[in-house]
């Protein structure tokens, strides 16, 4: 197919289109499951009965009416996109954003890339040792980001279909509370929405992060955690107590100067994270923790949240 074709009939720039042909090239795809199995497969992976009928519903089976010849194209593309990095680390644009209003095939397609990989990625942790109950703990991540999506009313996915890319190419590992995000010579740490981020079990998690990495990949050297989020935001303490969960995660971590625009833009990341909404105005936004208190407040001053980046010795 014609690549200006393909991006007019997706609706997307023919750039972004390119940009897939040429990454994926000519490298191999790889099948989604069975139809009758995935059911059971997106149960284990977290997915909400909700969001698995719409899945469902949307499945590219083979003479789908939902599935026009632009959208298998970019399907069968985008998978072999992500599995020609499997390994990889970085951040990952598997595609362009697609008009999701169109129906369950476009709103889903990157769940489907997610689907056909999940036989690639699981490989790859047998390779490398790692137990079932880590692999499966660390795909479920889907499950919970389209919960949010659900509740947040399609304003959540986006950014999450990079995010994911982590997941089924080996990049990322959720151990305990925390979820490791390998690098250069830093694990990366991120936060999920999966309860309380008590001292302990950030300890737990740390603890078996310092022994999973030299086990399962001991060609890599690691000398320190890091991360970068909003909760390391030194201006939560104007607001927050210090026995709180998240100014003792703070407290762990040397903070690298703050600089303008070194990754996401902080206010629309706290508004996802403790509202679950980035369109209700700040004078409706709920009040229930000192949490929601702070971040309101804050933005109704005029003020600003940062994003900031941080380190800790392994």
């Amino acid at each position: 197919m014609d690549l200006d074709d393909i991006a007019a009939r997706l609706g997307v720039p023919v750039e972004d289109v390119d940009r897939v042909h040429r990454l994926a090239g000519d490298r191999p795809s790889a099948p989604l499951p069975a139809e009758a199995d995935a059911p059971a497969i997106l149960d284990r992976l977290g997915v909400q009965p909700a969001d698995t009928a719409e899945i469902m519903a949307g499945w590219p089976a083979p003479g789908s009416p939902l599935w026009t010849p632009e959208l298998r194209w970019l399907l069968d593309r985008v998978i072999a996109l992500v599995r020609a990095d499997l390994g990889g680390h970085g951040w990952l644009s598997p595609g362009p954003e697609l008009p999701r209003d169109r129906g369950p095939a476009w709103r889903h397609l990157y769940v489907y890339a997610y689907l056909a990989l999940v036989d690639v990625v699981t490989g790859y942790h047998r390779d490398h040792g790692v137990a079932g109950s880590v692999t499966w703990a660390t795909l479920a991540d889907l499950g919970r980001n389209l919960a949010i999506d659900r509740r947040m009313h399609g304003e959540g996915w986006p950014v999450m279909q990079s995010w994911l890319t982590l997941h089924v190419r080996g990049g990322l590992y959720e151990l305990g509370r925390l979820q490791h995000h390998r690098g250069d010579n830093a694990i990366g740490l991120h936060v999920p929405d999966s309860g309380p981020m008590t001292p302990e079990s950030v300890d737990a998690s740390l603890d078996e992060g310092r022994a999973f990495f030299p086990r399962h990949f001991p060609d890599e050297r690691y000398t320190e955690f890091s991360c970068g989020s909003w909760l390391l935001d030194p201006q939560l303490r104007e607001y927050l107590p210090e026995d709180s969960n998240i100014i003792r995660f703070q407290r762990r971590f040397t903070l690298l100067p703050y600089v303008e625009q070194d990754g996401p833009d902080a206010d629309i990341e706290v508004l996802r994270f403790a509202f679950r909404t980035l369109s209700t105005p700040l004078d409706q936004l709920p009040r229930r923790t000192v949490l929601q208190h702070a971040i309101v407040d804050h933005l109704r001053a005029g003020r600003h949240w940062h994003w900031r980046h941080g380190h800790f010795p392994i």
